[in-house]
């Protein structure tokens, strides 16, 4: 079992920029890709990037130069710099882990962004 906790979500205005926190525990040396989604109100859920334990990252293309992902192995957390936030990016966002070799997915409570014009 992997525990997901997010923190750093809140109200930010356009042009702003918040870093998001998702720590973990448990079974994390099974834990192979975290990485973040997110689903605004009336949508999917989608993907917004991924980080493997190697380091090999990956975003959504539409999101790229603005949001950076990256992890502490130490401290078991992957973070998510958003910059230069806009109303769009208005969402709850998740913070996902994937295990291997036995998939699984775990998800985090969710964290509330809202981004003001």
């Amino acid at each position: 079992q992997v525990q997901l906790v997010e923190s750093g979500g809140g109200l930010v205005q356009a042009g702003g920029s918040l870093r998001l926190s998702c720590a973990a525990s448990g079974s994390i040396f099974s834990i192979n890709v975290m990485g973040w989604y997110r689903q605004a109100p009336g949508k999917q859920r989608e993907l917004v990037a991924t980080i493997t334990t190697g380091g090999s990252l990956s975003y959504v293309d539409s999101l790229k130069g603005r949001f950076t992902i990256s992890r502490d192995n130490a401290k078991n957390t992957v973070y998510l710099q958003m910059n230069s936030l806009k109303p769009e990016d208005t969402a709850v966002y998740y913070c996902n882990a994937v295990t291997f070799p036995r998939r699984h997915d775990y998800w985090g409570q969710g964290t509330q962004v809202t981004v003001s014009s």
